[in-house]
């Protein structure tokens, strides 16, 4: 009886070798279908490092099934080596080392001055060679091909276990969104099976072979015409000593480390070392002395794949020592060698680079300087790593002749078999090698505003959010242990609705967010080609707004003034119109001031034609006044945003009030019920809840912001996919006075359009006797008339005329200078409602005042 066994993987399925080859006749179909949907950076960075920190647990169930199918001998550390090397964090540097950005495939402008976008997009389909010595490459082959965006087709050979096709198995269960798998196929053959070998390449892109010049001839035979063909071969590489560094003791003992580790199996292992000299004596002497401290390193581990060598490596290793026995005789070598054949060092006279047999076997060559380019040129095709010991400045000159001889990689000596993150391999990038860089030119009277081309083509789709609802607290604490690494930029909050916050960010995380602030700027109208900008948000205590805006137009390569917001109004005026500024960056309460304190001065000018405000609103009627008062013809939102959390959302040019675009390429947004934890019905206002996706170090995800907000239905005018949400005032806008729930936002709303208030507007709650007391303060103007207002108030809101009539509340309005009303110290926001302390008498259910 015949028994299929399942030993490929194809796009989510174990297959046998009867429905591989029915398959494998319609790849070419399967690979179109796959790439006719999107495939988001995020997709794959989030099932990697799922995947990643399932193989770092010594104790999670996937690496103990994926430890059942390492290879004989394989030690199981290699899959916590694997999980790190899949975790976010080396990816992302991966991503951003190579391409240039965390998510390289969209299409943003190439100069933000200009309407030309540009974008890493995948070859198409690549198929992958893998090597059958070394467990995790062929993964990691697919895992680049997933980064680049590409429908992955992977050979292991038929002696190989099922680890590949089982690890890409458990990585593409880790995607709901079902895009990983529809790009991975494994296939288990051998080589001989040409035909098979012929349709999996047949409709490649790209055909990525791992092995020596014979495998790379047996598989180019197959790769289509205009197809790349990316080698990833066999390289020698060597290390290179000075007279300093071959006389000292710790040299030796580090290069015997780069001998004996794998055994010379990896291509930067060293199987020559050249010392700088023509002296034939040096060469034999440091022979001697090297072969001793080899000859102190314990024998090689047994039973461990690719180190016991196989018959034809022994028969190698015989006839190259038995060849260099024989020259002994005509004074062109010495041979030291341990007696049990375990390891041998083989001093030669001439420089040419002979290719060692491997397993503890070392050339030991003169080769001066002044002919390393002479002698290594002719074999540069070869050459990978040459480790370097000297002192720094022969290891600066060193390094620039090695390299213009040929070599690829530099390392100190004792280092060669390190590597790190991002590192190109043999001279390139693996991510380019499986990329195109693709530009569009567009018109740009279409795209003025238009910062990124995908924002118009489909919705970003991100993984879900998952796990419990987070506070404020639930993010500080983790934040104050968070690597080096990871927290190498500290902000604190303005603290306009509490204790300021400390938030910390990594530097690549940082500048992932001001690409996006930026992006979301164009979008609201800013045109950093002709715009000439006053950075006026406050600076200083560690607050960000200034800073964040200041990045965020070097981003942009804005013209910009940054003065950022002072107390001498009519300096920074002063500054506006000497140097031409013609729009503001800043906070509506500074603005407000700065704009009405030198009105005189500014109407002359007339040069203002945009405000962008953060952190707080201008109501409509303040708005009306920036544009009938001071001419000015835009006033938008510069961002949505927090400390903590950063660029939340962006305002377009069809965007007004408080409705924003989520920045659906950062963050996924949930809208919840006030009272519980559940989605709200579509349109209706609840509480904001942000995951975060794009953040290294820390997961923010289900961050309960404290704003209330609610969807906006339907795709926006301006033809963006990105959702949109209306703001509606924060969780703490609601007070609880005199056993009645107040809301601010109706304060102001009556304030603005029945009392006809354009100025600032602030609520105080304080004591007053056995009532307590709401002050409504309203910065004064020529219309402000504080009785009017406040028979507007009890007009027009009757649980706080309720209130008044039934004694349990006093109210008072008051008209103040807009100096006098409170502000945070730190960011010069408008303290909206400032709760001072009451006393609560005994058996008073009211002891919570905001909400």
């Amino acid at each position: 009886m015949t028994v299929n066994v399942h030993h490929h993987y194809w796009q989510g399925s174990f297959i046998d070798d009867e429905e591989a080859a029915r398959r494998l006749a319609e790849l070419p179909a399967a690979v179109e279908t796959a790439l006719a949907e999107g495939l988001e950076t995020e997709t794959v960075l989030a099932a990697c490092d799922a995947l990643g920190a399932a193989l770092a647990d010594p104790d999670h169930p996937v690496r103990a099934r994926l430890a059942a199918y390492l290879p004989e001998g394989e030690d199981p550390a290699v899959l916590a080596e694997l999980g790190t090397l899949l975790g976010r964090r080396e990816l992302t540097r991966k991503l951003r080392r190579e391409l240039g950005s965390a998510t390289p495939g969209r299409l943003n402008r190439a100069d933000p001055r200009e309407t030309v976008y540009e974008a890493w997009a995948p070859v198409g389909m690549v198929a992958h060679i893998a090597p059958g010595n070394a467990a995790t490459v062929a993964p990691l082959s697919i895992v680049e091909g997933l980064l680049a965006g590409n429908v992955n087709v992977l050979k292991t050979s038929g002696d190989d276990t099922l680890l590949t096709q089982h690890l890409m198995a458990e990585l593409a269960a880790l995607d709901p969104s079902g895009a990983l798998a529809a790009r991975i196929v494994v296939l288990r053959f051998p080589s001989s099976r040409q035909e098979w070998l012929r349709l999996m390449c047949a409709p490649a892109d790209a055909v990525a072979v791992w092995g020596g010049e014979a495998a790379v001839e047996g598989v180019a035979a197959h790769v289509p015409a205009g197809a790349r063909l990316v080698e990833w071969g066999h390289r020698i590489s060597f290390a290179y000593l000075t007279a300093d560094a071959w006389s000292d003791a710790g040299t030796l003992d580090a290069l015997a480390d780069d001998v004996c580790l794998y055994e010379q199996e990896a291509c930067s292992s060293p199987q020559v070392v050249y010392l700088d000299t023509e002296d034939e004596d040096e060469v034999f002497g440091f022979a001697e002395r090297f072969a001793a401290v080899l000859a102190t390193r314990p024998p090689a581990a047994t039973g461990a794949p690719a180190q016991e060598p196989d018959p034809a490596e022994a028969a190698e290793l015989t006839t190259t020592e038995l060849m260099a026995r024989l020259e002994e005789h005509l004074g062109l070598t010495r041979v030291f060698a341990a007696p049990d054949g375990s390891w041998r060092v083989m001093a030669d006279t001439r420089s040419p680079l002979t290719a060692s047999p491997l397993h503890r076997s070392v050339w030991v060559k003169p080769l001066p300087r002044k002919r390393l380019i002479a002698t290594l040129r002719p074999i540069r095709r070869y050459l990978q790593t040459a480790g370097i010991a000297g002192s720094a400045t022969d290891i600066a000159e060193l390094s620039r002749t090695v390299l213009a001889a040929g070599v690829t990689r530099v390392t100190p000596v004792g280092a060669m078999l390190r590597s790190y993150a991002g590192e190109p391999h043999d001279g390139v990038y693996a991510l380019q090698r499986y990329s195109r860089r693709v530009a569009v030119q567009a018109d740009p009277a279409d795209f003025a505003t238009t910062a990124c081309l995908d924002d118009l083509v489909r919705p970003v789709l991100l993984p879900p959010p998952a796990g419990p609802l987070l506070g404020k607290e639930d993010v500080q604490e983790p934040a104050r242990r968070l690597t080096r690494a990871d927290a190498e930029l500290y902000f604190r909050s303005g603290g306009s609705t509490g204790a300021p916050a400390l938030s910390v960010f990594s530097y690549d995380d940082y500048d992932t967010q001001m690409h996006a602030a930026a992006r979301g700027l164009v979008a609201a109208g800013y045109d950093p080609a002709v715009d000439r900008t006053a950075n006026l948000f406050y600076c200083g205590s560690m607050y960000g707004s200034f800073i964040s805006f200041f990045s965020v137009l070097e981003r942009l390569g804005g013209v910009q003034l940054p003065l950022s917001a002072g107390p001498d109004h009519r300096a920074t005026a002063q500054a506006l119109i000497d140097h031409g500024a013609d729009t503001l960056f800043g906070m509506p309460s500074y603005l407000w001031q700065l704009l009405h304190a030198e009105e005189e001065a500014l109407r002359a000018y007339g040069g203002l034609r945009k405000v962008f405000y953060g952190g707080e609103h201008f109501t409509e009627e303040q708005r009306r006044t920036l544009k009938d008062t001071f001419g000015i013809e835009v006033v938008h939102s510069i961002t949505y945003g927090s400390t903590d959390l950063g660029p939340l959302g962006y305002q377009c040019t069809e965007s007004s009030g408080g409705v924003h675009h989520l920045h659906a390429d950062l963050h996924t947004m949930e809208i919840l019920d006030l009272a519980e934890d559940r989605p709200v019905v579509p349109g209706e206002t609840g509480r904001l809840v942000f995951t975060t996706h794009a953040r290294r170090g820390q997961r923010l995800g289900r961050y309960v912001i404290g704003d209330l907000g609610r969807e906006v239905p339907g795709r926006c005018p301006c033809g963006r996919h990105a959702p949109r949400f209306e703001l509606r005032g924060r969780t703490g806008d609601v007070m609880r006075v005199a056993t009645y729930f107040l809301n601010l936002r109706r304060f102001l709303d009556l304030a603005e359009e029945q009392g006809g208030h354009r100025g600032e507007l602030q609520v105080r709650l304080d004591s007053a006797d056995a009532r307590e007391r709401l002050t409504v303060r309203v910065e004064r103007t020529a219309a402000s008339d504080p009785e009017r207002l406040r028979e507007v108030f009890l007009a027009g809101y009757p649980e706080l005329r309720s209130a008044v009539e039934e004694r349990l509340l006093e109210l008072v309005v008051e008209a103040v200078d807009g100096a006098a009303l409170d502000r945070s110290a730190t960011s010069g926001k408008l303290l909206a409602v400032v709760d001072a302390p009451l006393p609560v008498p005994w058996g008073c259910q009211v002891t919570v005042r905001r909400r």
